[in-house]
């Protein structure tokens, strides 16, 4: 069994390739030289003949301001690629398991949202996102649309370590704390793919549709800049002050949800995937960036 990775350099792809798959499972993760999937020509071509059982699409335009001035490339990666991927595994008889995000809500809802509340993107961004989705929907309808928020690893640029790096260079942090969240692990929603993309490409009555896939537990951009630099400091770096402070002081070009809290009831009900608190993920990920904690087990747990 082979399973087309898209998008392999990333946080995501990089834990994917990590992960133990199982006897007989190959992995292919092309790069985009290898293969542009925003060329429809090459992504026909590399689908026909070729025998994957599976494609996980986790590819995407994240530069979320840079988007609001570079629109065509943001919609070319996020809307027309996954058209074409949708198309061509159609045609191939299998399964396509998208990424998605939770800039497709406006952030305005009260409580966590579901996957079948409406949508509202306010960014090119998560407007590009959504006709992701929606040529997924429409395009392959053996396909699993995973929607997450907040990711976070020991690889390539996110929060964790960018909080790491200035803590280290600065005497306090000013962090914004009127938007609140779910940080997720690489790692984790990795897993909750793997697990996914096996169960659609063993059972041809597995659940399809739209997910939403995150750590469990809600916080703030404040608060979680103050549990990264309180773990940094249990493993030796610097305990520096976070300050809380509006969004109104640090506009961005692109507005960002005020609640981006996502439900996983459904996927726990379609797949029995419980995901684990985002504290205790982080801790994983700090023993990664920065080493064991000195003389505190007290966070670590294994992903249930």
């Amino acid at each position: 069994m082979e399973i087309l990775i898209l998008g392999g350099a990333g946080q995501v792809g990089t834990e994917l390739q990590a992960l133990a798959w199982g006897e007989g499972v190959r992995l292919h993760a092309p790069t985009r030289v290898e293969l542009d999937i925003t060329d429809e020509r090459a992504v026909a071509e590399a689908l026909t003949g070729r025998g994957y059982a599976a494609v996980i699409n986790t590819a995407a335009y994240t530069a979320v301001d840079k988007a609001e001035s570079e629109v065509a490339a943001a919609w070319r990666l996020n809307a027309l690629a996954p058209a074409y991927l949708a198309a061509a595994t159609k045609v191939a008889g299998i399964p396509l398991v998208q990424v998605s995000t939770d800039y497709v809500f406006d952030g305005s809802k009260p409580g966590a949202y579901e996957p079948d509340d409406p949508i509202d993107p306010r960014s090119v961004y998560g407007a590009s996102k959504a006709a992701g989705e929606l040529a997924v929907r429409t395009g392959n309808p053996r396909h699993a649309i995973l929607r997450t928020a907040w990711v976070v690893s020991p690889h390539r640029a996110n929060f964790v370590k960018t909080m790491l790096r200035l803590s280290a260079e600065r005497e306090r942090l000013s962090v914004v704390e009127d938007q609140h969240g779910c940080p997720t692990s690489a790692a984790d929603l990795a897993d909750a793919l793997r697990v996914v993309t096996l169960r659609l490409v063993s059972d041809a009555a597995a659940p399809t549709g739209t997910f939403h896939c995150v750590n469990a537990g809600v916080t703030t951009w404040r608060s979680f800049a103050r549990a990264i630099v309180e773990g940094s400091a249990r493993r030796g770096g610097r305990a520096v002050p976070v300050d809380g402070i509006p969004s109104s002081a640090y506009p961005t070009p692109a507005q960002r949800p005020a609640n981006s809290q996502l439900s996983t009831a459904s996927l726990t009900a379609a797949y029995g995937l419980t995901m684990r608190p985002w504290a205790k993920a982080l801790e994983d990920i700090l023993d990664r960036l920065v080493g064991p904690a000195r003389g505190d087990d007290t966070m670590r747990g294994v992903r249930s």
